[in-house]
């Protein structure tokens, strides 16, 4: 293997990768970055068995073959080069020269064969709007249960209808609900997938590396999940198991309702969960005719009590909850008027921004005991 390419590009390329290439594994192949190069492109591959990405640029070949390079360290050394081509060549025992000006560097790889072996794209079933996916994604993966041992909530469930698309993810103390209209030809019907928190970061990331106008081709086997933006392809193992029914915790009679915008209840919030206990994170909000009042305090730091004034006309109402949950919301919600709907302080609050109707955004979060 011998070819060069061009220090931007591969900078770019090997960023891209960084997400998914494993620091801390008992696998070292996985911390390496597999190199192929071919027909006047450079391949990347990087995996932790779980995901999987693969990005190319342009390259210079002299003679085709693979390698695998450490990836971190690699993308270290790079990005201290001067800009300019870099040329590599695969040594004996697997060692890899880079040769910039007259800068020369040996980095110790790995065998091309212990590199695992990714399954190949299937035909794709349906492409989605990048703005769509990302859309979706940074208004549910905040309630993505951290949890590693509640399996079925360590992701998102996307479902794909002919006219339009939904996410929606709990980790049991709050739901973060969208959908979106959205027409999919040739969909036959209803696709349901649950999707890893990880794999939707790094859409997040190749979606903004290749801008909102471009497309994701989805597409999806026995254990796998693809998306394939542009260039570059990212493949997920599938989460197994059945997702909770979600429908079944939506409020329906949630009659005591005010409506706020949602930047001055976002500044609001902020402020008075300063003084609010470090480890519960818990805000009062009373609905009363004078408006909305949020409170909070601490032994350690103090009170805090602050007075949104708004009209409303039902009876009041005292509750609390994290205030984190709330500000996660409030950091996706368009900007605009948002609908506080509550029952009574034991049932669970919802959340809805009204500004765009062709997004159905619903969030609900549990109450909590103050």
């Amino acid at each position: 293997m011998e070819f060069t390419v061009a220090k931007t590009d591969l900078v770019k390329e090997l960023s891209l990768t960084q997400g998914v290439v494993e620091r801390k594994t008992t696998i070292p192949i996985l911390s390496n970055i597999l190199c192929e190069a071919a027909e006047g492109r450079l391949t990347l591959t990087a995996t932790d068995l779980e995901l999987s990405i693969q990005t190319s640029c342009d390259a210079k070949v002299k003679k085709e073959g693979a390698g695998t390079i450490p990836a971190k360290k690699l993308l270290d050394l790079v990005r201290l080069l001067p800009d300019g081509d870099i040329r590599f060549k695969l040594l004996e025992n697997h060692w890899v020269q880079i040769v910039a000006d007259r800068k020369t560097y040996k980095l110790v790889g790995l065998s091309r064969d212990n590199f695992p072996n990714l399954p190949s794209f299937p035909p794709s079933i349906v492409r989605i709007p990048s703005k769509l996916l990302a859309g979706l994604i940074s208004k549910t993966s905040f309630a993505i249960s951290a949890e590693e041992s509640r399996y079925t909530l360590s992701g998102a469930l996307a479902i794909l209808k002919p006219e339009a698309m939904l996410m929606v993810a709990t980790d049991g103390h709050r739901l973060a609900l969208v959908e979106s209209d959205h027409r999919f030809d040739g969909l036959p019907g209803e696709i349901r997938t649950l999707v890893p928190r990880k794999a939707l970061s790094e859409i997040l990331r190749l979606v903004a590396e290749a801008g909102e106008d471009s497309e994701v081709d989805f597409a999806q086997d026995e254990s796998h999940l693809f998306f394939r933006i542009g260039p570059r392809l990212l493949t997920s193992r599938k989460l197994t198991g059945q997702f909770p029914n979600y429908e079944a915790v939506l409020p329906r009679d949630n009659n005591k309702v005010v409506v706020l915008d949602r930047n001055e209840l976002q500044e609001s919030l902020r402020r008075v969960s300063q003084l609010a206990d470090q480890r519960s994170h818990a805000v009062k909000l009373t609905v009363a005719r004078e408006g909305i009042e949020l409170s909070a305090s601490s032994s350690d730091y103090g009170e805090a009590k602050e007075v949104i004034e708004r009209e409303y006309k039902g009876d009041t109402i005292s509750i609390g909850f994290n205030a984190e949950y709330l500000l996660d919301f409030l950091a996706a919600a368009a900007e605009g008027p948002i609908s506080l709907e509550l029952k009574d302080e034991q049932s669970a609050g919802q959340l809805r921004p009204e500004g765009d109707p062709s997004t159905r955004y619903r969030y609900v979060v549990m109450p909590m005991r103050i």
